[in-house]
C-alpha cells in the first residue's frame, strides 16, 4: 500500500505545470532554487512552495551549496519516477489484455453472423 501512496504523492506533485517544468529542468542537471524560479518565471516564494511540495512527495532532494550555505541546490530523486513508470507499465499491460479480449469478442461475434 505504501507504493500506491508514493504514486499518489508523485502524481499530485506532477499535476501542476510549473512543477512539471521544474522536473524538466532538473532532468538536465541539479539547480539552485533561484535559478529554477527565474527559468520558470515565478517569484522565489512561489518556487519555494513548489519545491516544498516536490520535496515532501519525494520527487526532489535538496542540499546546500558548499560555497554559500544559504543556497539550496535541488536535484531529482529517481525512485518516485521509477515507481510511476512501473505502475504505468502494469496499467498498459492490463489495458492491452482488455483490448485484445474485446477484439477477440468482436471478431467472434462477427464470425457468427456470417
Amino acid at each position: 500500500m505504501r507504493s500506491a501512496h508514493r504514486i499518489d504523492d508523485t502524481l499530485a506533485a506532477l499535476a501542476d505545470p510549473q512543477r512539471r517544468r521544474v522536473v524538466d529542468l532538473l532532468s538536465e542537471r541539479p539547480r539552485p532554487a533561484g535559478e529554477l524560479a527565474q527559468a520558470v518565471g515565478i517569484s522565489a516564494p512561489a518556487m519555494s512552495r513548489h519545491l516544498k511540495t516536490m520535496r515532501l512527495s519525494g520527487l526532489v532532494e535538496e542540499r546546500h551549496d558548499g560555497l554559500d550555505a544559504r543556497v539550496r541546490v535541488y536535484s531529482l530523486r529517481p525512485e518516485p519516477m521509477a515507481d510511476l513508470k512501473n505502475w504505468l507499465e502494469r496499467m498498459e499491460a492490463l489495458w492491452s489484455r482488455q483490448l485484445l479480449s474485446l477484439k477477440a469478442h468482436i471478431e467472434k461475434r462477427g464470425a457468427k453472423k456470417k
